[in-house]
């Protein structure tokens, strides 16, 4: 684990966490800095080119300041879970294992700190609010999460009716969190180690969701295009709004989109028309 200080002014707070999630932070936490700055302190996986991607990351933002620090000595899945409480996102109640009274249709049960995608970031909450409208119109079909993590939209969509859910990553560990979350919300779940959507055949899927980032976008759109049936959808996020345009042009030839915001953060439900 490493561990970097960000500091930037308390208005540039949501978009240099947006960057660092970007980047692929494990987690960040907030403190108040003086002179109007606010202090980012977020933690990475060990891996070479971090600091790199970091700076590269921060660069749109005037006057950050990035120092690597040392990382504190605790328990940080503990640390996660003291913080985490119960919350509503897409039609769900989202609830850690520890609070869970009983089983429900619209609850969806979360083990923190596992794996990316418990519901808490931005980029999940809008794909959940797609899956909702998205129901809410007609039968979900054959469903795919690229980029599954801990499984959470997935499973969303065996919730709302999904004929096939069906989860892809190209991490082990994740593919184990989401077999994890399928047993605890007991719902059965088809998870597949591998790159994206390129193990699945052409016209697979009725709707597929990839909460990746615009570089992992565009690099898969065309096996994201690939996968889908005409008529079906294609749910992009992970992107911060200033990205909205590049990605939407790698997939306009697909069919309509509609982007929805949150904050930095942005997604697009693409209509696939016939081909």
């Amino acid at each position: 684990m490493l561990a970097f200080e960000v500091r930037v002014r308390s208005d540039q707070e949501d978009l240099a966490t947006a960057a660092l999630w970007e980047c692929g932070t494990a987690g960040i936490e907030s403190r108040a800095g003086t002179d109007g700055e606010v202090v980012l302190l977020a933690y990475f996986e060990g891996r070479a080119g971090v600091e790199g991607e970091i700076r590269a990351g921060l660069e749109r933002i005037g006057g950050a300041r990035l120092c690597p620090v040392p990382v504190p000595d605790v328990d940080w899945v503990a640390r996660f879970r003291e913080g985490f409480r119960s919350f509503h996102a897409g039609g769900f109640e989202i609830v850690p294992v520890w609070e869970v009274s009983g089983a429900r249709p619209d609850r969806l049960v979360v083990d923190p700190g596992r794996a990316f995608g418990t519901g808490t970031h931005k980029t999940t909450r809008l794909c959940l609010a797609h899956l909702e409208a998205l129901s809410a119109a007609g039968p979900l079909g054959r469903v795919l999460d690229v980029g599954t993590g801990t499984g959470l939209l997935a499973l969303a969509a065996a919730r709302q009716g999904a004929l096939l859910a069906v989860g892809v990553d190209n991490d082990p560990e994740a593919i184990g969190s989401a077999a994890h979350h399928a047993r605890l919300n007991a719902i059965d779940l088809h998870l597949i180690l591998g790159d994206g959507a390129r193990p699945f055949a052409a016209r697979s899927f009725d709707l597929v969701l990839a909460n990746l980032t615009a570089p992992l976008l565009l690099a898969q759109s065309d096996a994201l295009a690939a996968v889908v049936r005409p008529g079906g959808t294609v749910v992009l996020s992970g992107l911060l709004v200033d990205d909205l345009d590049e990605v939407q042009a790698a997939f306009r030839a697909l069919g309509p989109a509609t982007p929805a915001i949150d904050g930095e953060w942005a997604s697009l439900a693409v209509r696939v028309e016939k081909r």
